[in-house]
């Protein structure tokens, strides 16, 4: 499955949120995207899955305009992981995960013994299953996002778009959770776009990293391109020292308070 964006626009009033973006997504493909706040990251996402229509440009899904395409049928394909999604009711785990069966059942239908073995296959990829009957209310934030990706999973999404899946995680279940979308790259052959704010964590899991600042794509490439020193003071406005991964090899920020003077290792004086 391949999705692609090509010069897409989208504006709030006289506010150009999105400009000019172009990218592509291919099935078994991490692509993580980066950028200040207010750059356009989850406009961008919501164009891409049809929630939004652009002023300019197409987002074609396998070669079809998605914003053409019945709803239903794009949720049979994308499956979207929001930031800190909101859930008003007391459903079970299982009741929670079943939604994500809903673009492929018939209306009003019950769900089949086909369903029930997705469900808990995306319960047991997500380590969720232990909590089938529990409340979604009375679990951690953790294991609601889990819960959440399970749903999402249960899909059967060829694309998988994440909309800071991390956000207020601590470090184990950070990595727990990436580690998931990971795997599933390599084992469910699914296309995973996601919208991240730590640079580091992005740049370990990202086959590729696209930045974006005020709606624009100022860089695109693998993270050693990307993750630069150059590329953070510009975007970021912030000084840092980018260093290889002991252990992954890619790219790392260590970033250099404002109060510390004279030159860093690895700057001219003038930078």
């Amino acid at each position: 499955m391949r999705l692609d964006a090509f010069s897409v626009c989208y504006n709030y009033d006289i506010i150009t949120a999105v400009d000019n973006v172009s990218l592509s997504l291919e099935s078994g493909e991490f692509v993580g995207i980066l950028g200040p706040n207010g750059s356009g990251k989850t406009t961008l996402l919501r164009v891409l899955t049809g929630a939004l229509k652009p002023w300019a440009g197409t987002v074609l899904l396998d070669g079809e305009e998605v914003h053409k395409m019945r709803p239903k049928l794009v949720a049979q394909k994308i499956a979207v992981v929001a930031q800190n999604g909101y859930i008003p009711f007391p459903f079970s785990v299982l009741e929670m995960v079943m939604m994500g069966r809903e673009p492929h059942m018939a209306r009003l239908s019950r769900e089949s013994p086909q369903d029930m073995d997705i469900v808990f296959e995306a319960m047991e990829a997500t380590g969720v299953t232990h909590l089938a009957e529990r409340s979604v209310l009375d679990l951690s934030y953790g294991e609601r996002q889990r819960v959440v990706i399970a749903r999402a999973l249960a899909q059967e999404p060829g694309i998988l778009l994440l909309d800071e899946p991390t956000s207020h995680l601590d470090p184990g279940y950070r990595m727990e959770i990436m580690d998931i979308f990971k795997s599933l790259t390599r084992r469910k052959n699914i296309g995973v776009l996601a919208v991240l704010h730590d640079v580091n964590l992005a740049s370990v899991y990202s086959d590729r990293l696209i930045m974006l600042n005020r709606g624009k794509k100022v860089a695109e490439g693998l993270p050693w391109e990307v993750v630069t020193k150059e590329i953070m003071k510009s975007v970021y406005g912030v000084r840092a020292v980018v260093r290889k991964h002991p252990v992954v090899g890619c790219p790392q920020v260590m970033l250099v308070p404002g109060f510390i003077d004279g030159r860093v290792e690895g700057e001219s004086p003038k930078d």
